[in-house]
């Protein structure tokens, strides 16, 4: 077994369902996943980057290898998605974290639109994210595994909640439907564990 693992769903992959089906969530896990930590693994078996956390290899990302880079995002990315969704949830944000929604965004439905704006709008495979940046809440989007704490992100922050619009996360279920998957992405979202990244971030 090499440095980095594939995390546990905290879920079970039917937990999702409707919104998100079953098979893409073991597929998605135990395939994409699962590859993306294997060759991350290969590529820097060896080398001096094997002493390097994953944040350390993603703020340097701009200067490694593309195997390196590509997998190390896929990596982190994967294991943020998986952590802010879960069975019966969805609804709305609560506390601070509302609070900053709603002042940043002027109001949920507002910050709803933007987040799917940039999930739909990112060409070909990539993610869309809500990130800390300097203390605000910012929307981006990154294309492939890039994300926000890159050094060649467009964007800089840290992500507290994060999209997957690569075909493979929606494409058995949803087909080239992707602005129908990200509508019913809201209903699956962890606040509480989004919120909790939010706290982390400040």
């Amino acid at each position: 077994m090499g440095k980095f693992i594939v995390p546990d769903l905290p879920y079970s992959y039917d937990s999702l369902e409707p919104y998100i089906d079953a098979m893409t969530m073991e597929i998605h896990l135990t395939k994409h996943h699962a590859a993306y930590v294997n060759n991350l693994n290969n590529a820097i078996a060896g080398t001096d980057l094997e002493a390097k956390t994953l944040e350390e290899l993603l703020a340097n990302a701009g200067m490694l290898p593309a195997a390196v880079r590509n997998n190390s995002g896929g990596h982190f990315n994967h294991s943020l998605f998986w952590s802010i969704m879960g069975k019966n949830k969805g609804g709305n944000p609560t506390g601070k974290l509302a609070d900053e929604i709603n002042s940043t965004f002027g109001s949920f439905e507002n910050f709803k639109n933007e987040f799917s704006k940039a999930a739909t709008t990112r060409f070909g495979s990539g993610w869309a994210w809500l990130l800390v940046k300097n203390g605000k809440l910012v929307v981006s989007s990154t294309p492939n595994q890039d994300n926000p704490l890159m050094d060649v992100a467009e964007v800089k922050g840290t992500p507290i909640l994060g999209l997957d619009v690569w075909e493979h996360a929606y494409y058995l279920k949803y087909q080239n439907r992707r602005p129908e998957y990200i509508e019913n992405f809201f209903n699956v979202i962890d606040w509480d564990a989004v919120a909790k990244r939010y706290e982390n971030a400040l």
